[in-house]
C-alpha cells in the first residue's frame, strides 16, 4: 500500500511516545510506502484534491531518541485518489484552516480518496460537544456563555469544571466551587465576557484514579485503556499538564460506553476515536488525533499500532 500522512513536521515528533510515528512504524515494518505532507501542502487544481507529497523513508537502525529518525525525498504534486489510504493527523488546533482541509478531505473522498478520519466525520464532531448525543453516558453538562446560566449551574453542582470547547492537552480547564472569589473573572475570560461559549460538567471524584484513553479501532475497543493520573495538586489527568499514563484493563462500564458508540461512530468513517471516560461518565470523543498508543504498547505489549494497520489494510481492501 500507499499510505499519506497528513501531519505536523516529522521533526517536531517526539518519537518515543508519538503515536503518529508508531503507525508510521508498524506501516514501514510491512513494506508499506509512506508519503507525507502538511496541511498547506494540500490543494485543489482544475477540480481534482491534490497533495504536495514527499516520499518518507525511517533510518535503520532506528533509535528511539532525537530526531534524525527520517528521510524525506523529492515532494511530487498528485492527486489523493492515487493513495491507497490517506491518514489525517494534523494535531489541533481546530482552526478555520483545519475546517478548510476537511473540506478538501471530504472532496477528495468524492474522487475515489481513503480518507481516516473523513474529512466530513472530523468537522462534524466537537470533541466537547459531541458527547451530547450520548446523555445516558454523561455526568451533568452544560453548553452556555452567559454567566447567569453558569452561575446557576455551579450553585446546583457545587463543584465544577469550566472548560473551552477548542481546548487541547488541558488547556484553559478550571475547577471551580461555589464560594471562589475568581468565578466572575473566571467565567470573564473563559467566554470573553459572554462572546464565546464553553462547557460546565459537574466535578468527577473518580479523576483522582485517573482520566481513562479508552481507544476504538474501526468500533472496536482496544483491550487497554490510558489512565492519565493527575499529578498532586492538579485537576486534570492530562499527559501534556503533568499527568502520569498507566495503562489498565477496560471496566465494565468502560465496554459499555464503547461497544455502544463504537459501531455508531465507525459507520460515520471514524476509524480511530478516543474516548475520555473520568468514573463511570463520558467526558469527551476525540477525532482529530487521537494518541496513548505508545504508553499502552509499551506498558502491556499489545500492538495497539498493529491493530490500526490491520484495519487500514482492510479498509483499503474494500
Amino acid at each position: 500500500m500507499r499510505i499519506l500522512f497528513v501531519a505536523d513536521p516529522p521533526a517536531s515528533f517526539k518519537i518515543y511516545k508519538d503515536t503518529t510515528f508508531t503507525m508510521m512504524r508498524e506501516a514501514d515494518a510491512r513494506g508499506h510506502a509512506i508519503a507525507f505532507c502538511q496541511q498547506h501542502d494540500l490543494l485543489v487544481r482544475d477540480g481534482v484534491v491534490r497533495a504536495h507529497a514527499a516520499p518518507l523513508t525511517l533510518r535503520k537502525p532506528l533509535v528511539d531518541k532525537g530526531f534524525d529518525w527520517y528521510t524525506l525525498g523529492d515532494p511530487l504534486q498528485e492527486p489523493i485518489s492515487g493513495f491507497d489510504a490517506v491518514v489525517m493527523r494534523k494535531d489541533p488546533p481546530f482552526d478555520m484552516e483545519y475546517v478548510y482541509s476537511t473540506h478538501l478531505l471530504e472532496r477528495a473522498a468524492t474522487q475515489g480518496a481513503r480518507v481516516f478520519n473523513s474529512g466530513r466525520a472530523i468537522r462534524d464532531h466537537s470533541e466537547k460537544l459531541s458527547i451530547l448525543e450520548f446523555p445516558q453516558f454523561t455526568a451533568p453538562t452544560l453548553v452556555a456563555r452567559d454567566e447567569a446560566h453558569l452561575r446557576t449551574f455551579l450553585a446546583e453542582h457545587g463543584d465544577t469544571i469550566f472548560k473551552p470547547l477548542d481546548g487541547m492537552g488541558g488547556a484553559g480547564i478550571f475547577r471551580v466551587r461555589g464560594d471562589d472569589p475568581n468565578v466572575g473573572s473566571i467565567i470573564e475570560t473563559l467566554t470573553d465576557n459572554g462572546a464565546r461559549t464553553i462547557m460546565a460538567q459537574k466535578y468527577l471524584p473518580a479523576i483522582k484514579d485517573g482520566d481513562k484513553r479508552v481507544l476504538l479501532i474501526n468500533g472496536t475497543p482496544v483491550p487497554y485503556c490510558l489512565a492519565r493520573i493527575p499529578k498532586a495538586g492538579e485537576t486534570r489527568g492530562n499527559l501534556a499538564a503533568g499527568g502520569t499514563g498507566v495503562a489498565r484493563d477496560l471496566t465494565r462500564r468502560d465496554r459499555e460506553i464503547a461497544e455502544a458508540l463504537g459501531p455508531v461512530l465507525a459507520a460515520r468513517g471514524l476509524m480511530l476515536v478516543g474516548l475520555d471516560i473520568i468514573g463511570e461518565h463520558l467526558t469527551e470523543i476525540n477525532v482529530t488525533s487521537p494518541t496513548c498508543f505508545r504508553e499502552i504498547m509499551d506498558q502491556t505489549g499489545t500492538n495497539v499500532a498493529g491493530l490500526f494497520i490491520d484495519a487500514l489494510e482492510a479498509a483499503a481492501r474494500h
